[in-house]
């Protein structure tokens, strides 16, 4: 290459490579803040999880691509149950995506819960959780929630315990109990991007759920 040419080249290359490596930190920072603010609230041994009045259970395809049994899906749900019956939440939100007849991610949760012996008055759907910005959203303004304990996997709370936060919601994240599951590492990736794309969410482009309501205060039944 003449040299008349390298030069604007190099200086071309050289101002990629910096532009690159300030989103790389970027987004490594991004994570390590969101990391940071909620790590100490995320409990992995279900009988110590925070007691709080009301779980939100995050909804999730009950089936794999592959035609399985979705194993996130079935973590979330024992622990749900499990939670119930050890008193640690008093009452359920199941809050799920609900876009067509058919997929109704709440009332797969419900018809689960309930083979699982937990009763209908424990048992709240929202239909409208098409994201985890939604579904906490809806949780404070809808259902009348101010103290929460998240129940999905490990790498899903700690947005979801920073969502919480911004939203002024007194939460604490309780981690289904993982099993070894092919691919996990792709669902973990997808949620370091989505950590930096919840900051923009909400400091940035002021992000509004896709559907509110009419506020519907949870009733939460006494236990026998």
């Amino acid at each position: 290459m003449p040299i008349s040419l390298w030069k604007p080249f190099k200086a071309v290359l050289m101002a990629l490579g910096t532009v690159l490596l300030v989103l790389v930190l970027l987004f490594v920072g991004a994570n390590a803040w969101v990391l940071a603010k909620t790590h100490s609230r995320i409990e992995h041994d279900l009988p110590v999880c925070s007691a709080q009045p009301v779980g939100i259970v995050f909804g999730t395809s009950h089936w794999t691509r592959a035609g399985s049994r979705n194993p996130h899906f079935e973590a979330r749900m024992s622990a749900a149950s499990r939670l119930i019956r050890m008193r640690r939440v008093q009452h359920l939100l199941l809050s799920g995506d609900n876009r067509t007849r058919f997929y109704n991610e709440p009332v797969t949760m419900w018809r689960d819960l309930r083979a699982r012996q937990v009763r209908d008055v424990d048992m709240t759907l929202d239909y409208a959780g098409f994201s985890t910005f939604d579904t906490l959203s809806r949780a404070r303004d809808v259902f009348g929630v101010e103290r929460v304990l998240l129940v999905t996997q490990s790498w899903h709370l700690p947005r979801a315990l920073f969502i919480a936060d911004a939203l002024g919601l007194e939460a604490t994240g309780c981690a289904a109990p993982a099993q070894p599951v092919a691919g996990v590492w792709r669902l973990q990736l997808r949620e370091w991007v989505a950590r930096v794309a919840t900051l923009g969410d909400l400091y940035v482009w002021e992000r509004r759920p896709y559907f509110l309501g009419p506020r519907e205060p949870l009733e939460i039944a006494p236990r026998a």
